[in-house]
């Protein structure tokens, strides 16, 4: 009989540090509720200092909550309609602002380059149209996730969470 060692680790008995960093995330127009709660939960694993969901209010609902397994709970949030005066606020508060887009001029998101202690807003946007021409002008920097299919783009999720597991490593390592 083959005997399997496989066992998930809960929450409390993780191997996890709980770590936080000086990254705000800014989402403008982000529309799904699941995106939203998908997004809560990167925020936490990666440990983002505050969420900004702008754009139209979305309620957040059930769908939400399923995806954000209860990261809400521990993850600041909040909404706003104007997502180019959040940018502005973080801005003159030294924030340096990093759009997530794939533009004629974006770099890879691994080339990402941050001093210590470094006050970071990471802009993402809306799951069909992207980030607006206002908001990428506004940024310091516009980076892209390397893709090597034929797709273009990838979940506003799925996206967030690399771009954040590179922002939050290098701000560890700084």
């Amino acid at each position: 009989m083959r005997k399997h060692y496989r066992m998930q680790l809960k929450h409390h008995n993780s191997k996890f540090t709980k770590k936080g960093f000086p990254i705000v995330l800014i989402t403008d127009s982000v529309l799904r509720p699941a995106n939203l709660g998908s997004l809560l939960r990167a925020a936490d694993a990666f440990g983002v200092q505050k969420i900004i969901f702008g754009g139209n209010p979305i309620p957040l609902n059930r769908k939400t909550w399923s995806a954000s397994r209860a990261a809400e709970k521990t993850v600041d949030y909040n909404q706003t309609e104007n997502t180019v005066a959040a940018l502005q606020k973080h801005m003159e508060q030294g924030y340096k602002i990093v759009a997530l887009e794939i533009t004629q001029h974006s770099k890879p998101i691994k080339n990402f380059k941050v001093g210590p202690f470094q006050k970071t807003v990471l802009i993402v946007g809306s799951e069909r149209y992207g980030l607006s021409k206002e908001i990428l002008e506004l940024s310091h920097e516009v980076y892209h996730i390397e893709m090597y299919g034929q797709n273009s783009s990838m979940n506003v999720a799925q996206a967030t969470s690399i771009a954040l597991y590179e922002i939050s490593n290098k701000l560890e390592y700084a």
